[in-house]
């Protein structure tokens, strides 16, 4: 898939929609295509979010939005994160993504407040609630409400 996403109009892809086994990397390279298009919306590329994939593969916002600049598509940049940065095995990718899509900042001192004002904002449970869960409920209800006007 190497089309620019509209972000003003439908949700990028899910935080768990995996590319070359890792998550969040479909749901960044969605944002980072609606960014150039001028299309985000309400969604960042390279924000934190982006950053835990980042970080667990050693490289920056800016290396992706290059790759994106160049019309890369979603396998070329799998590729590239595989052959760039820090390496990681087809295993580390698998718990990396296991981990992510079963965390949830409500353990964290430091996000718990945040997180479950969120969770009850959208009628979820906080202390049930994954983080992955929590972003597929925001999105949902944030175009269902944009459906109804």
């Amino acid at each position: 898939m190497n089309t620019t996403n509209d972000l003003t109009k439908h949700a990028p892809r899910s935080p768990r929609a995996q590319l070359g086994g890792y998550s969040i990397l479909a749901r960044c390279l969605d944002k980072g295509r609606a960014s150039l298009a001028g299309k985000a919306g309400d969604y960042h590329f390279d924000c934190p979010l982006d950053h835990v994939l980042f970080s667990f593969k050693g490289v920056t916002g800016d290396q992706i939005r290059k790759l994106l600049t160049e019309g890369k598509s979603d396998q070329e940049i799998v590729s590239w994160l595989n052959a760039n940065g820090t390496p990681k095995t087809t295993e580390e990718v698998t718990e990396w993504s296991a981990a992510f899509e079963s965390h949830s900042p409500y353990a964290d001192p430091e996000k718990k407040e945040w997180f479950s004002g969120e969770c009850k904002s959208l009628g979820l449970n906080p202390e049930k609630t994954t983080l992955s869960e929590m972003l597929e409920a925001d999105d949902q209800q944030s175009f269902a409400a944009h459906a109804v006007h």
